[in-house]
């Protein structure tokens, strides 16, 4: 099942949630440094990459002090590749898998490559609402997805979208 909520994604009750980073675990937007303060140090020293790691990929860390025990961050951009659709769906597939991998049932994921310099929050939405509607994969994980935004017109543009993805 997945659903759309107006809430702030550090608190939302999930088993991970999904944290777009760049190549080098930085955040993408300064709304995620929220996450980073919330999760202290535990989940800041888990921050550290020793290299870059590739654009669509996705990694799984600890929560530190965030309501969600783990964290999966799903790689968007590095220095040399910029977001895209293309790094949108990639990441958000191999989020998906890692969360398969683990027997994760809950994800809590905010719109993915949005922000400053970014995709357009429709065209992220697209590409979120496409990609999550094989969900629950074939393994029966995740079998619920929680798409975390922060306003009501992003929540309807959600909401449209995956309904009309279902269709």
């Amino acid at each position: 099942m997945i659903r759309v909520v107006v809430d702030d994604l550090a608190f939302v009750g999930a088993d991970a949630i999904v944290r777009p980073a760049s190549a080098l675990l930085e955040p993408t937007t300064p709304t995620l440094r929220r996450l980073e303060q919330i999760g202290g140090p535990k989940f800041w020293e888990q921050l550290r990459a020793e290299r870059e790691l590739a654009v669509g990929s996705a990694v799984v860390t600890g929560g530190g002090d965030l309501t969600a025990e783990l964290v999966i961050h799903a790689i968007i951009r590095s220095a040399t590749e910029p977001v895209s659709r293309d790094s949108v769906r990639r990441a958000l597939t191999a989020a998906l898998q890692r969360a398969a991998d683990w027997q994760l049932a809950h994800l809590a994921i905010p719109p993915l490559g949005i922000g400053a310099g970014n995709l357009p929050l429709e065209d992220a939405a697209r590409v979120m609402t496409e990609t999550l509607g094989w969900v629950p994969g074939p393994t029966g994980y995740p079998r619920d997805v929680t798409v975390v935004v922060d306003t009501e017109e992003e929540q309807h543009l959600f909401q449209t979208l995956l309904g009309s993805a279902r269709s």
